[in-house]
């Protein structure tokens, strides 16, 4: 779902994007983590990739810094403004990696080896888990993230043992430059201190800290709130909101603390099992119902209690979103379905009534609560065999119709029925 256009035109990030993901897929054999995916961040601006755990948020940052290949799209990193569309389809066509430009460079991406995205296009990111030379001081942690420009003054090691002048100054500039971040995260007093003796929070600023030691354009952060505290969030913020304003350097992050991310994003990208369900700025996307639904894990059964629904939605996306809750429980979890002309595949056939022995209570399926089994019965799908029945062109219909495509495959509601429906029939034998 992509949000509509803000007053006075196209949004920046559309505008002047500093890095498109177009069509991204990714296969790990017969499972497919992301699917179609599409999106831009914008130059000077923080993009959240947020969604449920398992919904491929991590895989679409180990696709930009090349240590996944994609299956199938192209990502573009742009060096200078504006989208610079004839540079990069004479890229894609000449197949080559990287050129420059008269606005600065373009970069294909899914092309290149990883450090060449470091290097080259001037991409960085942070891990999950913390990744940082614990035996080395915080100062040496941030020095080796410069070790490209002291190689090449040192001459690849010979300059540097003897101290030519160009090594001197090189190695001048990036104890400057690593006393700098030190300073911005609050760490200048710890430089000499093995990076592993730091708490924790401490570690995650360090971290942001060698990566912006090597200069990026774009920062990747994956889950940079992790185990924060409220304190420690808000200096995080902070920090990032500085890198931004700055150092002209785009931040896309993935985090799961709202609070991080309605307070700093100016775009927000939201993934439920490698599909983009929302597009766009903070208070489109809390208000979003797909997004109330799946990013917050909200099941069918949770929505018949309102006030339930309504401190799951306030905790995770902000009072604003809750009183939207509160009106109509049904319509916001569940988007108004369209008519039934407009899905894709083929409706199923159904009956004008269960059969004589009563409907079978199909919420045994897992993943059809009480609202879905109420929108299956109105199609006329009272029973297990019916849904087991069921072909690729009736899954696409239905999941379409009931606003959550790719669920049913997922969730293997066809396995499920035929398993629930052989069981009934072996009732049904015993019974005779």
């Amino acid at each position: 779902m992509q949000a509509p256009a803000v007053a006075g035109g196209e949004k920046n990030w559309d505008v002047d994007p500093v890095l498109s993901v177009e069509h991204l897929t990714m296969r790990f054999g017969g499972l497919v983590a992301i699917n179609d995916l599409s999106f831009n961040v914008g130059r000077g601006q923080i993009t959240a990739l947020i969604g449920p755990n398992g919904a491929g948020k991590t895989t679409v940052f180990n696709c930009v810094t090349g240590f996944y290949k994609p299956t199938e799209g192209r990502i573009v990193m742009r060096h200078g403004p504006g989208r610079q569309q004839e540079a990069i389809d004479k890229l894609t066509s000449g197949g080559l990696k990287w050129q420059k430009t008269q606005e600065g460079a373009v970069f294909l991406l899914e092309r290149m080896p990883d450090f060449e995205i470091s290097q080259q296009a001037r991409v960085a990111r942070t891990f999950q888990n913390i990744r940082l030379f614990g035996g080395m001081t915080v100062l040496e942690n941030l020095l080796v993230a410069q070790h490209n420009a002291l190689m090449k003054a040192s001459v690849f090691t010979v300059g540097g043992i003897i101290g030519i002048p160009g090594f001197r100054k090189a190695e001048s500039e990036a104890i400057d430059r690593a006393v700098y971040w030190l300073e911005q995260v609050r760490l200048i007093d710890r430089a000499d201190d093995p990076a592993a003796d730091l708490p924790y929070g401490a570690q995650r600023r360090l971290e942001i800290a060698r990566a912006m030691c090597t200069g990026p354009q774009l920062l990747c952060l994956d889950e940079p709130a992790a185990g924060l505290n409220p304190r420690e969030s808000a200096e995080l913020n902070e920090l990032l909101q500085y890198i931004r304003a700055n150092h002209e350097t785009s931040i896309l992050l993935i985090e799961h603390d709202m609070g991080v991310v309605m307070e700093i994003s100016d775009h927000i990208v939201v993934l439920d099992y490698g599909v983009k369900i929302s597009d766009g700025a903070a208070d489109f996307v809390r208000n979003d119902p797909s997004v109330i639904a799946a990013y917050l894990g909200v099941e069918d059964e949770e929505i018949e209690v309102v006030p339930e629904v309504a401190s799951l939605v306030e905790e995770g996306l902000g009072k604003d979103a809750a009183g939207k809750a509160d009106t109509d429980v049904t319509a916001t979890v569940s988007p108004a379905i369209s008519s039934e002309a407009e899905h894709p595949g083929k409706k199923p056939a159904g009956m004008s009534a269960p059969r004589e022995a009563g409907a079978d209570k199909l919420t045994r399926i897992k993943g059809v609560g009480p609202v879905n089994e109420k929108k299956l019965n109105g199609l006329g799908i009272w029973h297990f065999d019916q849904i087991s029945a069921w072909k690729k062109a009736e899954v696409e219909w239905v999941g379409s119709y009931l606003a959550f495509p790719g669920r049913i495959e997922r969730e293997d509601w066809v396995g499920q029925a035929k398993a629930l429906a052989k069981t009934n029939g072996r009732k049904a034998g015993g019974a005779k």
